[in-house]
């Protein structure tokens, strides 16, 4: 097997970048999942448990932001790596070893086919369980790219990466649990309405009935029986009650934010 070691000489370096707030039960398993990386870059904003002193037991590149919204901290803090490759992880996500071998492979020639970033897909799992269906199955970010070719859109929530060039997919995964308790995912959730209604503001028209009781209902039907959510069992009739509630609360969020402006 070719070593890490042996294989840095015949490839472009590359710093993963960690984005991170109160990870202190995630950033010790994260940084030494891309513990391969040329450059670890912990993205910090004011955590206020132990997150940044067990980041300090790995890499001395911390810095810190007060947080806004994902794509504004993504965007200023991608332009500080010293290499022109990113790897972008969050901290409830992992990279197999699988993944990093493929990573390592593809960063001796990045750019074939004139490539200036990858997708990688996702295993999900949530409240203990893999995820196969309920909407997750096709679950894709670009993680991998050229740090001076992409940036992230201004979108305050699933922000995307616009690219100066070909997109193209890796084969293996990310591990990925957005899961710690359920409270903590509701609270996410809620989080989330709040900057959706600010990407929706613009986009939306009158709200009426439909939106309140239509897309919601049509979130929950989408998951849990287009998308085959039943068949994941518990934890699918879960998501496709969060996707309920997540759609009905970007426009409560939205109501609320027109109202106050008024």
């Amino acid at each position: 097997m070719i070593t890490i070691e042996n294989n840095i000489k015949h490839r472009e370096k590359v710093t993963a970048i960690i984005p991170c707030y109160n990870e202190e039960h995630n950033i010790r398993d994260v940084i030494e999942s891309v513990s391969f990386a040329d450059e670890i870059m912990v993205v910090d904003s004011f955590s206020t448990d132990r997150t940044v002193e067990i980041a300090k037991e790995y890499t001395d590149f911390i810095i810190q932001r007060v947080f806004d919204y994902p794509s504004s901290q993504k965007n200023w803090a991608i332009p500080q790596a010293n290499h022109k490759w990113i790897l972008l992880v969050d901290a409830d996500e992992r990279v197999p070893h699988e993944l990093k071998e493929e990573v390592l492979e593809v960063l001796k020639n990045p750019e074939k086919d004139e490539h200036v970033a990858y997708w990688i897909k996702r295993m999900n799992h949530f409240m203990g369980e893999r995820i196969h269906y309920s909407g997750w199955r096709n679950d894709k970010v670009i993680r991998l790219f050229h740090r001076d070719k992409c940036k992230y859109d201004n979108r305050h929530v699933h922000e995307e990466i616009v690219t100066e060039g070909k997109v193209g997919m890796l084969k293996n995964k990310f591990y990925h649990n957005t899961y710690t308790t359920f409270d903590a995912y509701i609270s996410k959730l809620n989080r989330y309405a709040t900057w959706q209604a600010e990407d929706y503001d613009k986009k939306t028209g009158k709200l009426t009935p439909y939106h309140f009781i239509i897309k919601p209902f049509w979130g929950f039907i989408k998951h849990y029986i287009v998308q085959s959510g039943f068949r994941d069992g518990v934890p699918g009739l879960v998501i496709g009650y969060v996707q309920w509630y997540a759609v009905f609360m970007r426009y409560v969020k939205l109501w609320l934010l027109r109202r106050n402006r008024k």
